[in-house]
Protein backbone atom coordinates (compact mmCIF):
# COMPACT_ATOMS: atom_id res chain seq x y z
CA UNK A 1 0.00 0.00 0.00
CA UNK A 2 1.41 3.16 -0.98
CA UNK A 3 0.97 5.44 2.03
CA UNK A 4 1.61 9.10 1.43
CA UNK A 5 0.19 12.41 3.40
CA UNK A 6 -0.42 14.47 0.05
CA UNK A 7 -1.06 17.97 0.85
CA UNK A 8 -2.92 21.41 -0.06
CA UNK A 9 -0.83 23.54 -2.25
CA UNK A 10 0.32 26.84 -1.06
CA UNK A 11 -3.05 28.56 -0.63
CA UNK A 12 -1.53 32.10 -1.03
CA UNK A 13 0.81 33.27 -3.58
CA UNK A 14 3.01 35.97 -2.31
CA UNK A 15 6.01 38.53 -2.44
CA UNK A 16 7.42 36.98 0.48
CA UNK A 17 11.25 36.43 -0.76
CA UNK A 18 12.34 39.56 1.09
CA UNK A 19 10.86 38.73 4.06
CA UNK A 20 12.51 35.38 4.14
CA UNK A 21 15.77 36.97 3.58
CA UNK A 22 15.39 39.38 6.43
CA UNK A 23 14.66 36.21 8.42
CA UNK A 24 17.42 34.21 7.61
CA UNK A 25 19.90 37.29 8.18
CA UNK A 26 18.47 37.64 11.43
CA UNK A 27 19.01 34.29 12.11
CA UNK A 28 15.42 33.78 13.39
CA UNK A 29 11.57 34.27 12.47
CA UNK A 30 11.00 37.39 14.43
CA UNK A 31 8.23 40.03 12.74
CA UNK A 32 7.48 43.30 14.25
CA UNK A 33 4.27 45.00 15.16
CA UNK A 34 1.82 42.29 17.41
CA UNK A 35 5.29 40.93 17.87
CA UNK A 36 4.70 37.13 17.22
CA UNK A 37 7.71 35.11 16.88
CA UNK A 38 8.40 31.68 15.43
CA UNK A 39 11.06 29.42 17.06
CA UNK A 40 13.73 29.19 13.60
CA UNK A 41 12.83 26.46 11.66
CA UNK A 42 16.27 24.41 12.20
CA UNK A 43 14.80 23.62 15.59
CA UNK A 44 12.55 20.73 16.06
CA UNK A 45 9.99 23.05 17.81
CA UNK A 46 9.78 25.88 14.43
CA UNK A 47 10.05 22.97 11.81
CA UNK A 48 6.94 21.47 13.62
CA UNK A 49 5.30 24.72 13.56
CA UNK A 50 6.33 25.46 9.88
CA UNK A 51 4.14 22.30 9.01
CA UNK A 52 1.33 22.76 11.22
CA UNK A 53 0.96 26.67 9.74
CA UNK A 54 1.53 25.65 6.48
CA UNK A 55 -0.70 22.87 6.03
CA UNK A 56 -4.20 25.26 7.64
CA UNK A 57 -6.50 28.18 6.40
CA UNK A 58 -5.80 31.35 7.63
CA UNK A 59 -8.32 34.47 7.75
CA UNK A 60 -8.71 35.88 4.30
CA UNK A 61 -8.33 32.13 2.79
CA UNK A 62 -10.83 30.77 0.84
CA UNK A 63 -11.17 27.59 2.44
CA UNK A 64 -11.00 29.51 5.95
CA UNK A 65 -13.97 28.95 8.16
CA UNK A 66 -13.19 29.90 11.93
CA UNK A 67 -10.39 30.23 14.47
CA UNK A 68 -11.58 27.44 16.30
CA UNK A 69 -11.75 25.25 13.24
CA UNK A 70 -8.39 26.05 11.51
CA UNK A 71 -6.71 25.25 15.39
CA UNK A 72 -8.41 22.01 15.66
CA UNK A 73 -6.51 21.02 12.20
CA UNK A 74 -3.10 22.06 13.06
CA UNK A 75 -3.65 19.97 16.45
CA UNK A 76 -5.08 17.30 14.09
CA UNK A 77 -2.22 17.16 11.73
CA UNK A 78 0.07 17.03 14.63
CA UNK A 79 -1.80 13.73 15.91
CA UNK A 80 -1.45 12.55 12.52
CA UNK A 81 2.26 12.87 12.37
CA UNK A 82 2.16 11.47 16.23
CA UNK A 83 -0.10 8.09 15.63
CA UNK A 84 2.48 7.07 12.32
CA UNK A 85 5.51 7.77 14.83
CA UNK A 86 3.94 6.06 17.92
CA UNK A 87 0.55 4.91 17.73
CA UNK A 88 0.54 2.07 15.63
CA UNK A 89 -2.98 -0.26 15.43
CA UNK A 90 -2.75 -4.03 15.93
CA UNK A 91 -2.55 -5.82 12.49
CA UNK A 92 -0.48 -2.89 11.02
CA UNK A 93 2.98 -2.62 10.79
CA UNK A 94 4.49 0.79 10.32
CA UNK A 95 5.77 1.07 7.16
CA UNK A 96 2.89 0.20 6.06
CA UNK A 97 1.04 3.53 7.98
CA UNK A 98 4.39 5.65 7.93
CA UNK A 99 6.69 4.74 5.23
CA UNK A 100 9.46 4.35 7.66
CA UNK A 101 10.52 2.67 11.27
CA UNK A 102 10.75 5.72 13.49
CA UNK A 103 9.53 7.21 16.67
CA UNK A 104 10.04 10.84 15.23
CA UNK A 105 7.62 12.98 14.33
CA UNK A 106 9.90 14.89 11.46
CA UNK A 107 10.88 11.73 10.40
CA UNK A 108 7.38 11.38 9.60
CA UNK A 109 7.29 14.42 7.78
CA UNK A 110 10.54 13.88 5.45
CA UNK A 111 9.88 10.66 4.67
CA UNK A 112 10.30 10.75 1.06
CA UNK A 113 11.92 13.45 -0.42
CA UNK A 114 9.96 16.38 -1.65
CA UNK A 115 7.24 15.17 -2.65
CA UNK A 116 6.98 12.73 -0.59
CA UNK A 117 5.54 11.91 2.56
CA UNK A 118 4.66 15.56 3.15
CA UNK A 119 5.05 17.56 0.38
CA UNK A 120 7.71 20.19 0.47
CA UNK A 121 8.86 18.95 3.43
CA UNK A 122 12.42 16.67 3.32
CA UNK A 123 15.93 16.57 4.11
CA UNK A 124 19.00 18.15 2.64
CA UNK A 125 21.84 16.25 1.12
CA UNK A 126 23.44 16.90 4.66
CA UNK A 127 20.38 15.11 6.50
CA UNK A 128 19.07 17.88 7.87
CA UNK A 129 14.92 18.62 8.07
CA UNK A 130 14.23 21.77 5.60
CA UNK A 131 10.84 23.18 3.19
CA UNK A 132 10.57 24.07 0.39
CA UNK A 133 10.60 28.28 -0.53
CA UNK A 134 7.00 28.38 -1.36
CA UNK A 135 6.76 27.22 2.67
CA UNK A 136 9.01 29.77 3.93
CA UNK A 137 7.35 32.38 1.83
CA UNK A 138 3.64 31.93 2.43
CA UNK A 139 4.37 31.90 6.39
CA UNK A 140 6.24 34.61 6.42
CA UNK A 141 3.72 36.23 4.59
CA UNK A 142 1.18 35.27 7.12
CA UNK A 143 3.55 36.65 9.79
CA UNK A 144 4.09 40.18 8.44
CA UNK A 145 0.05 40.15 8.28
CA UNK A 146 -0.15 39.24 11.74
CA UNK A 147 2.36 41.80 12.58
CA UNK A 148 0.26 45.07 11.47
CA UNK A 149 -1.36 46.87 13.79
CA UNK A 150 -3.26 44.87 17.19
CA UNK A 151 -2.97 41.63 17.74
CA UNK A 152 -6.03 39.72 16.15
CA UNK A 153 -6.95 35.99 14.63
CA UNK A 154 -3.67 35.50 12.65
CA UNK A 155 -1.23 36.61 15.55
CA UNK A 156 -3.28 33.90 17.70
CA UNK A 157 -3.08 31.09 15.16
CA UNK A 158 0.25 31.51 14.29
CA UNK A 159 1.75 31.30 18.14
CA UNK A 160 -1.21 28.80 19.05
CA UNK A 161 0.66 26.74 16.25
CA UNK A 162 4.15 27.67 18.05
CA UNK A 163 2.93 26.61 21.51
CA UNK A 164 1.24 23.28 20.17
CA UNK A 165 4.88 22.72 19.07
CA UNK A 166 6.89 23.81 21.95
CA UNK A 167 3.97 21.65 24.36
CA UNK A 168 4.28 18.17 22.18
CA UNK A 169 8.40 18.34 22.05
CA UNK A 170 8.17 18.55 25.98
CA UNK A 171 5.23 16.47 27.05
CA UNK A 172 3.19 15.05 23.93
CA UNK A 173 -0.24 16.47 22.36
CA UNK A 174 -1.32 19.57 24.42
CA UNK A 175 -5.10 18.11 24.05
CA UNK A 176 -6.83 14.88 22.80
CA UNK A 177 -7.02 13.33 19.30
CA UNK A 178 -10.30 14.35 17.92
CA UNK A 179 -10.68 11.08 16.18
CA UNK A 180 -9.27 8.95 18.88
CA UNK A 181 -12.81 7.10 19.96
CA UNK A 182 -13.70 6.62 16.73
CA UNK A 183 -15.31 3.25 15.41
CA UNK A 184 -17.12 2.97 13.31
CA UNK A 185 -17.82 4.83 10.14
CA UNK A 186 -20.63 4.09 8.28
CA UNK A 187 -20.31 -0.12 8.31
CA UNK A 188 -16.68 0.07 8.45
CA UNK A 189 -15.14 -0.57 11.87
CA UNK A 190 -12.37 1.94 12.00
CA UNK A 191 -9.42 1.97 14.33
CA UNK A 192 -9.78 5.33 15.76
CA UNK A 193 -7.34 8.43 15.45
CA UNK A 194 -6.28 10.41 12.10
CA UNK A 195 -3.77 8.59 9.89
CA UNK A 196 -3.30 10.92 6.72
CA UNK A 197 -5.06 14.65 5.71
CA UNK A 198 -5.37 15.56 2.01
CA UNK A 199 -6.58 18.77 0.52
CA UNK A 200 -10.55 18.67 0.96
CA UNK A 201 -11.55 17.98 -2.09
CA UNK A 202 -13.27 14.25 -3.74
CA UNK A 203 -10.61 14.13 -6.11
CA UNK A 204 -8.60 13.55 -3.41
CA UNK A 205 -8.13 10.14 -1.68
CA UNK A 206 -5.13 8.37 0.14
CA UNK A 207 -6.86 5.05 -0.85
CA UNK A 208 -6.19 1.24 0.68
CA UNK A 209 -7.27 1.00 4.17
CA UNK A 210 -7.76 4.70 4.96
CA UNK A 211 -11.11 5.55 5.86
CA UNK A 212 -12.58 9.17 4.83
CA UNK A 213 -13.70 10.79 8.18
CA UNK A 214 -16.99 12.59 7.84
CA UNK A 215 -18.34 15.88 8.27
CA UNK A 216 -20.55 14.73 11.13
CA UNK A 217 -17.08 13.39 12.84
CA UNK A 218 -15.16 16.78 12.46
CA UNK A 219 -13.39 15.23 9.13
CA UNK A 220 -13.23 18.73 7.42
CA UNK A 221 -10.97 21.03 9.26
CA UNK A 222 -8.82 24.41 7.96
CA UNK A 223 -9.33 23.24 4.16
CA UNK A 224 -8.29 19.41 4.52
CA UNK A 225 -9.72 15.86 5.03
CA UNK A 226 -8.52 13.55 7.59
CA UNK A 227 -9.09 9.57 7.11
CA UNK A 228 -8.42 7.31 9.98
CA UNK A 229 -7.79 3.16 9.18
CA UNK A 230 -9.85 0.37 8.93
CA UNK A 231 -10.07 -2.02 11.87
CA UNK A 232 -8.32 -5.19 11.28
CA UNK A 233 -8.60 -6.75 14.27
Amino acid sequence: MKNVIPTSRSRVVTPGLVLVVVSLLLGGWLARGANVELDPPSTPEGYVALLLINETAFPGERRYISEEESKNCMLSVLWVLHCRALVIPPGYRQRHVAAVETTSVIDVMTAGGVRGQVDGFYEDASGRPVATPRVHERVNYLLNIANQGEPGRMARMLLYAQNLSRQYFKSGPASKDLFADLRKINSTRVTGHGYAWMTDERRFDPGGAYVRIPDAKQGSLGGNRFYTLEAKK
